[in-house]
């Protein structure tokens, strides 16, 4: 899933140290103090894209925060045979330079209805002794699933009576599609009510919360790099409104050239989140009048020194500016869920739908001319959205959970 390619506050660590997402957690030492109530919680990520992993690092932030124990661990890494980093190039790939494959393959596993479609469990189960392993050495009394194929696999491993502890799956999407649900998992917490009716429909038997996104407290906060970067695009383009257009960690959009250049030519500086992608920064770099940047580590104060974020797939980057109170537009959404959840972010009022360049312009010329009345209630609806502590209700939801009898899938 394309995500944000700066999604970690300031001060995180970078995915290319060695205590990210570590595959094998340290052993916990079962006879160390612990105090009353406190879990110790394997958080179940995946490292394709950024969104995921920024996603369990604030869980894990949040767990050690209130007196658990934390891990995470990177679904890639725990599926054998090399099958991990396959699945990742090959989805890199596709949404990079062939998304009509992606779009295929949504079709075929991920979009919701009523036919019959491939399960994910086969692929997914190919990680189960991995888990189960890594439960028994860290000790985790919950495993909190962010990932739709590391809930497939929980769910999975609870249906059969060898995932012994609760399973509580974190949906981030605004747009929930079939692989994020398995009747095995003990609770499903969701970005909306919406997307939690959708869950409950599917899963009448499942525990099912609306609790809103998870995002770090830094970008809800006033944001001290705000300033450093106004006067950066105040000097690289003066005048000229700064709007953030974004391609996820793996630098994945459709015409970003041609967007830049329409806002540059409508007066705007488009400042582009290349990710990781250093052939479409060095494209877009060329753009007269556009500045495009490498990876990112201070997204707070970037979404508190633009105008507006042009987004294409409603992940974490998305939310990310919901609690900055910074607008977005939804604008040529890469397909599978990406439009799906960007239509779906559109419908609750959470961002404007931009179907052509003439309908963009029109979207942010209104953002940028509103007045302090308007900003601050349309802020106001996007942090309406963040309803609960994501963390301290899985807590909860697990310790009412009963452990199932061994079944049969």
């Amino acid at each position: 899933m394309p995500e944000t390619p700066g999604g970690r506050f300031t001060g995180a660590p970078t995915e290319t140290q060695q205590d990210v997402l570590p595959s094998s957690p340290a052993p916990h030492h079962r006879g160390a103090a612990r105090r009353a109530g406190a879990r110790r919680v394997l958080v179940l990520s995946a490292s394709m894209g950024a969104g995921h992993d920024t996603v369990a690092r604030e869980l894990v932030r949040r767990a050690r925060a209130q007196g658990h124990e934390a891990d995470t661990v990177d679904l890639m890494r725990l599926l054998p045979y090399g099958t991990g980093p396959g699945l990742r190039a090959f989805y890199r790939t596709s949404v990079r330079h062939a998304p009509w494959v992606y779009d295929g393959l949504y079709r075929a596993f991920l979009r919701p209805g009523d036919h019959t479609r491939p399960s994910g469990v086969p692929l997914a189960r190919l990680a189960a002794e991995g888990l189960e392993g890594l439960v028994a050495r860290t000790g985790a009394d919950l495993v909190v699933p962010v990932f739709h194929l590391a809930a497939q696999l929980t769910g999975h491993l609870r249906t059969l009576g060898r995932l012994r502890v609760p399973s509580v799956v974190f949906v981030l999407d605004f747009a929930v599609h079939r692989q994020w649900l398995h009747p095995g998992n003990d609770a499903c917490l969701c970005l909306t009510d919406e997307a939690a009716d959708d869950v409950r429909r599917a899963l009448p038997g499942t525990h099912v919360e609306a609790t809103g996104p998870v995002v770090a407290p830094e970008f809800s906060a006033p944001a001290p790099g705000a300033d450093d970067w106004r006067k950066r695009f105040e000097r690289y383009a003066p005048g000229r409104p700064p709007v953030l257009l974004s391609a996820g960690a793996w630098g994945a959009a459709a015409g970003l050239g041609e967007t830049a250049r329409l806002l540059t030519g409508a007066g705007y500086l488009p400042v582009v989140l290349c990710g990781r992608n250093q052939t479409l920064r060095s494209r877009t770099a060329r753009v007269r009048g556009t500045l495009a940047l490498d990876w990112v580590t201070d997204m707070p104060g970037l979404l508190h020194g633009v105008r507006a974020l042009v987004d294409n797939a409603a992940g974490q980057t998305a939310v990310q500016a919901l609690a900055a109170g910074l607008p977005v537009v939804g604008h040529r959404p890469l397909p599978g869920h990406g439009a799906e959840g960007v239509r779906r972010m559109a419908a609750l009022g959470l961002s404007e739908a931009a179907d052509d360049g003439t309908a963009l312009l029109g979207v942010l010329d209104r953002i940028v001319t509103e007045g302090p009345g308007e900003r601050e209630r349309r802020a106001a609806r996007g942090r309406a959205v963040f309803r609960a502590d994501v963390l301290e209700r899985a807590v909860a939801l697990a310790g009412r959970s009963a452990v199932p009898s061994p079944g049969q899938e």
